[in-house]
């Protein structure tokens, strides 16, 4: 796939039935948000589903009563976020956040339900693709609890390029010290090692992986698991 199919690519919306995809292509609408905009705030009301294309990035963060935000899962190119398995027009609990910008279609929620009430494939597609986020999410919990910093930060790492299909990210290290729910001085401690071992090397306001195999070796298992669930319920979908 060249990179331009690529840019306006959702590999979510790609594993539906020509027919089911045209019906759903009438009623989307392209949009592009910047890296740091808000799709959702906690208690806002949820009116559309978006679908990341391409290299487009977010993730969900929930917030703390002690100020900060800890980033649960990050939604790319494989999949959609905001009521995708939902009825109605329901409140969002945590806060999605773009942090790679780029392209998104979008469907309001009441066109969504429309065309799940009357396509079966394409409400079963979206409820497995639910229980998948599910498994991220009982996934992440464990991750935080048990692994190291360094361990969760090469996971992230891999998982983000992965989903972006380039090595990039644009992220400084205090905002993957405040995704991760750590101080500054940890992640930055974590990033120098990566550096030193030839893993990756930063720039102002970037983080590239330049040896995604030997970042993948200092991370923790909890992507394959993520990711062979994906391959049982949805076919190798995270993988695409």
């Amino acid at each position: 796939m060249d990179a331009m199919a690529l840019d306006r690519h959702n590999d979510l919306l790609e594993r539906l039935e020509e027919a089911d995809r045209r019906l759903l292509g009438h009623k989307l609408e392209d949009v592009t948000l910047e890296a740091g905009s808000v799709i959702y705030q906690p208690g806002n009301t949820i009116d559309y589903c978006y679908f990341p294309m391409g290299a487009a990035l977010c993730s969900f963060f929930v917030e703390m009563d002690e100020g900060i935000a800890v980033e649960t899962i990050l939604v790319g190119r494989e999949g959609a976020l905001g009521g995708v398995v939902s009825h109605g027009n329901l409140p969002a609990f945590a806060r999605a956040n773009v942090l790679h910008g780029g392209l998104f279609r979008r469907m309001a929620l009441r066109d969504l339900e429309e065309i799940k009430r009357g396509n079966p494939a394409v409400a079963h597609l979206l409820s497995r693709y639910a229980d998948c986020m599910m498994a991220q999410v009982f996934q992440s919990i464990a991750c935080n609890a048990v692994h190291t910093i360094e361990q969760r930060a090469a996971k992230w790492l891999v998982a983000a390029v992965d989903r972006m299909g380039r090595p990039s990210v644009t992220m400084t290290q205090e905002q993957l010290a405040s995704m991760m729910g750590v101080g500054r001085s940890y992640a930055s401690r974590v990033l120098q090692r990566f550096k030193r071992d030839g893993l990756l090397r930063t720039r102002r306001g970037a983080i590239e992986v330049i040896n995604r195999e030997g970042l993948s070796e200092r991370a923790c298992s909890c992507n394959d698991h993520v990711n062979g669930h994906f391959k049982r319920v949805l076919g190798g979908l995270y993988e695409a």
